[in-house]
Order: structure tokens, then C-alpha cells, then sequence
């Protein structure tokens, strides 16, 4: 059904384009084999009213004329309908070009080849890009390891409703969560949904990395409102632990924890081959600083401590 009123709406752009004087919808449906098929007059003209009405929702510009005789007819003119031509300084094409390159590993990889491929056929520049150098050390992607990511992916893009079993850090087992999707962040390596959890009636934000199984699709819309993109961007970064709101003291281990280091307000080089740091404190640190393993040890504040020795435990349990 999708395929048919593609090729409906196709063949009735075309017809509207290449014409030079209006067309009726007499005219038109002698000439669209799905207007031909339809099963009376009545049907004709509300599939005929639906297909224009979707054509210019799409961008398309048509033009209603009445002839000398009364008769409506429609056309949509070329210069009304041309694109202006692509301006692109060679700043911006690298910027394109180290887009497309990010999502190599994703999904988009081809649907972003392509677009770079088309771009410059339209006469985009050709930029340096110092990214492909033969030994250069940085190499830009997004991984996307975790199964989710596409149905998730599909999901935030056709805002429908999913349910996934979702097992947090410091639990034993999986435990269903219905969610309405929003947005997919990645963040500090790892991929994040931010969505309307309807069982909690609140906002969530899940690591796709803990999400088990399949994710499943359900029918229906949305029952919450979805916030903009600056809004989910700053959930994600809250609930990822980027908004400190005090300090944390930890102890870790040298030449480990990199990622703690850049972090770091302030570091004292010990002489027993551990380093103490002050790193921010926000929601969400507890979960980062088990990753590092052994190689930390929480000094203070003691509820971030006590959350940290959770966390472990549960993982220790398996």
C-alpha cells in the first residue's frame, strides 16, 4: 500500500511538472493508471484531493487556474519548484565530510554516502581533509555495538512506542519498561535513549548497553508531549552525570582512569602509586566509576561511596 501511494504521488508530480498549460482532473486521471482503477467519481476526487494535499505538505508548489470555461485545472511550475543551487565554502564541505564519515559504523553509513556523493556531483568543492592522511592518528566515529541501536533508531524517528527489558546497574535482573521514545545521544563512548517511561509517568533516560533482548514496537501514539531537542540534550547530560552539582574526592590508581584525569579540578600525585583527585559530582557518577574497576576507590562524599560499593556488589553477584 506504502509502494502503490508512492508511485501515485510520483507519477502525479511528474504530470503536474511536465505540463505547460494547466491540467484538469479529468485530464489527470485519464492520465494516472491508480486515478484510472479508482471505483467511481466520489473516490477519484477524495484520493485526488488526498494526493495533492500530501504533495504540498512535501514542498510542492501547485498552482490552481480556472480556464476561460470555468474548469479548474492544476500545473506546478519548474521555476517555482527548483531548489536554489548548493553554495558550500570548503569549510563546509570538510564539516559534511567528516559527517559522513562519523557514521560509518551506523545505520546511515550509506544513506550519508550517498548524500555526500550527491552533493558534490551538484558541485560541492572537493576539501582537504587531513583525516585521511595515510598515518594520520585520528580516525572520527560513533560505534554502535548495541543491537538496540536500530530498532531504538527507527523507533525516535516514527515516534512509536516500544517496550524493552532494561537491567540498571545495581540490579540482579531485567525489569520490563514500556517508554516512548525521543532521542538517541551518544555520550563519553556510550550510546543513551532519553524517553517518557509510562510505567513511572516520568522522563528516563536508558544506556543501551544494559538494554536486554529485543526491542519491541507497539501500536498507538504518544500520551506525553515531546520536549525539544535542547531539552532532551540536557536530560541526557544530567542523567550521563555531566551536571555536578558538588565534589567528589577519589583515589585512583596511576597511569589509569584517563577519563577521570581530564576531569579532574584537581589531582595530588601520591608516592604510593595512587593518585587523589576532585573530580564533579553529579547523577550518574556512582555507574562511570565501577567501569574503572579496581582501579578507584571512593574516599568521599560516603553516599556516593555507598552507592559505588552497591554497585559492585550487584555486579560481583552477577
Amino acid at each position: 500500500m506504502a509502494i502503490a501511494k508512492a508511485e501515485r504521488l510520483m507519477n502525479l508530480a511528474l504530470c503536474l511538472l511536465g505540463t505547460r498549460r494547466p491540467l484538469s482532473k479529468r485530464e489527470l486521471r485519464g492520465s494516472i493508471e491508480a486515478y484510472m482503477e479508482a471505483t467511481g467519481e466520489d473516490a477519484f476526487n477524495r484520493m485526488f484531493e488526498r494526493d495533492k494535499d500530501d504533495l504540498r505538505e512535501l514542498g510542492l508548489v501547485i498552482e490552481t487556474v480556472e480556464n476561460l470555461d470555468g474548469e479548474t485545472g492544476y500545473l506546478a511550475r519548474r521555476d517555482s519548484n527548483r531548489l536554489p543551487p548548493i553554495t558550500l565554502d570548503a569549510e563546509e564541505a570538510a564539516a559534511l565530510g567528516l559527517a559522513a564519515k562519523v557514521w560509518q559504523q551506523a545505520r546511515l553509513a550509506g544513506a550519508a554516502s550517498g548524500a555526500l556523493q550527491k552533493l558534490r556531483a551538484a558541485g560541492m568543492p572537493e576539501a582537504e581533509d587531513s583525516y585521511d592522511a595515510p598515518h594520520s592518528a585520528l580516525e572520527p566515529r560513533i560505534p554502535v555495538h548495541e543491537t538496540a541501536f536500530e530498532p531504538l533508531m527507527l523507533a525516535c524517528r516514527d515516534r512509536r512506542p516500544v517496550v524493552f527489558d532494561y537491567r540498571k546497574a545495581n540490579a540482579a535482573r531485567p525489569e520490563t519498561r514500556h517508554v516512548e521514545p525521543w532521542t538517541l545521544e551518544c555520550w563519553r563512548g556510550h550510546w543513551y535513549l532519553a524517553g517518557w517511561d509510562r510505567d513511572r509517568g516520568a522522563e528516563r533516560v536508558f544506556r543501551l548497553s544494559r538494554i536486554t533482548g529485543k526491542v519491541r514496537s507497539r501500536a498507538g501514539a504518544f500520551t506525553a508531549p515531546v520536549p525539544d531537542v535542547v531539552t532532551v540534550r540536557e536530560t541526557v547530560e544530567s542523567w550521563a552525570g555531566e551536571t555536578a552539582t558538588r565534589s567528589a574526592r577519589i583515589r585512583l590508581r596511576a597511569g589509569c582512569g584517563y577519563p577521570l584525569r581530564s576531569r579532574a579540578q584537581s589531582v595530588t600525585e601520591g608516592a604510593d602509586g595512587w593518585d587523589e583527585l576532585e573530580i564533579p559530582y553529579g547523577h550518574g557518577l556512582d555507574a562511570w566509576l565501577v567501569e574503572f574497576g579496581p582501579d578507584v576507590v571512593v574516599l568521599e562524599p560516603a553516599d556516593l561511596r555507598a552507592d559505588v560499593v552497591e554497585r559492585l556488589r550487584a555486579v560481583a553477584k552477577g
